[in-house]
């Protein structure tokens, strides 16, 4: 598998398709500019479908794809090592953050098990039946996992983005539920931008003490040894650095874009993979909004990258797609004011209102008569 190939694959969105929804934009009777950044969200949203007016997000959809993190063994994370099926335990019973928005916005969730470290008889067959590998290595030492696991997680990762465009999905808010993935992650990043280990470690969603951070950035130093001998490759830097859900991520992001299908990107996580797929298909990030400022530093490198500012900044930090989940409704509503807003009457030029007035007088004197 060659990433490189998605390259001539992924178009950006229809320049003429935006250049019209600018025009109409002029036209609509709320000044220009009076919307702010919604002006812009309805124009890229409207290229996007390639449709003036935009049509309404009508079926979005909260993917989430969760994995277990060798690294997390060093106590790199908030949560235990191998956590992460009580995170999506949580998301299935409706009792964690994302779930409640999911919820309240009424968005569907979707749930892909790439590398939990549990046993899958304890989740249902819908979550664990993509399942590539128990767990991803620990990169700071080991590999995540065989070059074969890695396409093998990428494809899954690009057939979940098929099914859910040929489902008339329009809009995916793109999340994850990972024990150790932030430490995968920002050595990605770490990779990609030439930086070192302590300018993208950050403190997780989880929260880690000072002592743990230290721990967290010397596994990221130690990871980065061994992941910038493999950059030129993104498939064996995926395999040598990431992790079978990240892996899985990047597929993902990087099919949504050959199927002309926007993503709302989460935190450090999906923001690494993405800039994976960016070093693959530099047209890429033109499908993708970044949904949030989730505080990690990696995510802030990786975004600057790509050129992508984050929509909202909350000091949201527990992730899992929340703070993207929150960002839909905002996108939502740009493309409402889009395509609802009325347009302004046009000026009249002289001509016309002259022959108006020599109308209006005609009648008038018809009338006397």
């Amino acid at each position: 598998m060659n990433l490189d190939d998605f390259s001539d694959l992924i178009q950006r969105p229809d320049g003429g398709v935006r250049r019209d929804a600018e025009e109409r934009r002029e036209r609509l009777a709320v000044p220009p500019g009076a919307l702010g950044r919604l002006d812009e969200l309805g124009e890229w949203l409207s290229a996007a479908q390639q449709s003036v007016p935009v049509r309404a997000v009508e079926q979005p959809r909260l993917v989430l794809f969760a994995g277990d993190h060798g690294v997390a063994e060093l106590g790199v994370s908030g949560r235990p090592a191998g956590g992460a099926y009580e995170l999506v335990r949580n998301v299935l019973d409706g009792s964690s953050p994302v779930a409640v928005l999911a919820r309240r916005f009424s968005v569907p969730v979707r749930i892909v098990d790439v590398s939990l470290d549990c046993d899958p008889e304890l989740l249902p067959e819908s979550v664990v039946r993509h399942r590539v590998r128990r767990g991803s290595g620990r990169i700071d030492v080991e590999d995540a996992m065989t070059p074969e696991e890695a396409e093998q997680a990428i494809r899954l990762g690009m057939a979940i983005a098929d099914e859910e465009a040929d489902s008339g999905t329009d809009l995916v808010v793109l999340g994850d539920l990972s024990v150790g993935g932030t430490t995968a992650a920002a050595t990605l990043v770490a990779a990609l931008c030439g930086t070192d280990a302590s300018v993208v470690t950050g403190r997780g969603g989880a929260g880690i003490d000072d002592l743990a951070w230290m721990r967290k950035c010397a596994a990221i130093r130690d990871a980065l040894r061994r992941a910038r001998p493999v950059l030129g490759d993104q498939v064996e830097l995926l395999a040598t650095s990431g992790g079978a859900d990240l892996a899985a991520m990047t597929g993902f992001l990087l099919q949504s874009a050959v199927r002309r299908m926007p993503v709302i990107l989460d935190g450090v996580v999906s923001a690494a993979c993405a800039l994976v797929a960016q070093r693959a298909a530099f047209r890429a990030p033109d499908w993708w909004l970044a949904g949030q400022v989730s505080g990690e530093p990696a995510q802030s490198k990786a975004l600057d990258r790509m050129a992508l500012t984050p929509l909202l900044d909350h000091g949201m930090t527990v992730g899992e797609g929340s703070g993207a989940l929150l960002a839909l409704p905002l996108v939502q509503a740009a493309a409402a004011l889009a395509a609802e807003l009325p347009e302004r009457e046009p000026e009249k030029s002289e001509d016309e209102e002259e022959a108006e007035e020599a109308e209006a007088s005609e009648r008038s004197a018809v009338d006397e008569g």
